[in-house]
């Protein structure tokens, strides 16, 4: 019998504290970008982090921008990690990785300390972290997008210039009817909820080890690997034509993100875990966009 091992609670807690400064600080930027009618400036972002020297107070002004932020990811994660509770898979807590720029993190990850045997329980907590991160984005989303404002050409201004998922698109035009996507600039808390959709449209690509290749695994088995790479060669294309970040991705994911677990019950997933994985692609389709951030 295999010991049990420690949680090493005080790195969870540190991680995150350090990330809720950074997305703090750079949520501050944002917020003062909104109240004043001007694009984002990140190279003004970064020296937020020496007037939190001066006056700490300004990370409060952040916090709309950081914690609906970290809490969509901390819901993505807890739903890995409830799936891997349930089926006592030996799983850590989140872990949240702090960045100074341009959003404040690179994200969270749990890890999966034991192998997944089951097609149904890969499957269950490949499926979990998205759905919980999304049914937590969506509303943050709508409330965002409700007290974003209208200013004429505003989301192409600035350095970096943020794409318009389907979801965004389709909120927009609901709370904004007639109104272009490039005429409205988002609220803090839509900002944040942005990076969830983007969070979710990068987890659901269906390759290798991202939550969408071992949803793709679970239904079509061994073919996924041969998908997966047919996939990565199609992020070239991406990369070539509308962000350069898709090379990157293509290119990680082909030399670390491939393997799968080996699968002794291959079960049938069920009526049930087959509309799960419709509504993930349909998820997928809502929160993709081929140029995620341009400069």
């Amino acid at each position: 019998m295999s010991a049990i091992r420690p949680v090493r609670w005080w790195l969870h807690g540190l991680l995150l504290a350090v990330t809720l400064v950074t997305t703090s600080v750079m949520g501050a930027a944002f917020v003062r970008g909104f109240r004043l009618n001007q694009p984002v400036d990140i190279i003004e972002g970064l020296y937020g982090y020496l007037s939190i020297v001066r006056d700490p107070g300004l990370l409060v002004s952040g916090l709309p921008f950081s914690l609906t932020l970290l809490s969509i990811l901390f819901a993505h994660e807890m739903g890995h990690f409830g799936a891997c509770k349930y089926y006592k898979i030996d799983a850590t807590a989140p872990f949240f990785i702090p960045f100074p720029a341009p959003i404040g993190t690179f994200g969270a990850f749990i890890r999966i300390r034991a192998p997944i045997f089951s097609k149904r329980a890969l499957f269950d907590v490949a499926v979990a972290g998205p759905l919980a991160g999304f049914f937590l984005l969506l509303p943050a989303l709508a409330v965002g997008v409700a007290w974003s404002k209208v200013i004429p050409g505003i989301a192409e201004e600035g350095e970096m210039v943020f794409g318009t998922p389907l979801i965004v698109v389709l909120l927009e035009k609901a709370i904004f009817p007639g109104v272009a996507s490039s005429d409205i600039y988002l609220h803090p808390i839509a900002r944040a909820a942005w990076v969830g959709v983007l969070a979710t449209a990068l987890n659901l690509l269906p390759i290798g080890q991202l939550d969408g290749g071992h949803i793709l695994y679970s239904f079509v088995g061994e073919r996924s690997r041969i998908l997966s790479r047919v996939l990565v060669a199609m992020l070239i294309p991406l990369g070539l034509l509308y962000s350069y970040s898709w090379l990157v991705w293509a290119a990680f994911l082909f030399f670390f993100g491939m393997r799968h677990p080996a699968i002794f019950d291959a079960r049938p997933l069920g009526r049930s875990r087959t509309l799960l994985g419709w509504l993930s692609l349909a998820l997928f389709v809502l929160c993709f966009t081929v140029e995620p951030i341009r400069r």
